[in-house]
C-alpha cells in the first residue's frame, strides 16, 4: 500500500485570526434555556411530575 501524502494546501487552517470576534461576555441562564435539547428534557420531566401529581390527586 502506498504511503498517504498530505498536501499543505488541503489541510484545514485552524489558527485564530485577529478578525475573530472575542466573546468577553459570559453566556448566562437564558442562553442555556434557549437550547432545544434542554427544553425537551425539562418538558418531559415536567410532564412526568404533572402526571404523577394528577394520579395522586384523582385516582388515589
Amino acid at each position: 500500500m502506498p504511503p498517504m501524502r498530505h498536501h499543505r494546501g488541503e489541510m484545514l487552517d485552524t489558527t485564530q485570526s485577529d478578525a475573530a470576534p472575542q466573546q468577553d461576555e459570559p453566556r448566562g441562564c437564558l442562553f442555556a434555556l434557549s437550547q432545544p435539547p434542554l427544553m425537551i428534557f425539562l418538558a418531559v420531566i415536567g410532564c412526568l411530575l404533572l402526571t404523577a401529581a394528577l394520579h395522586d390527586l384523582l385516582w388515589l
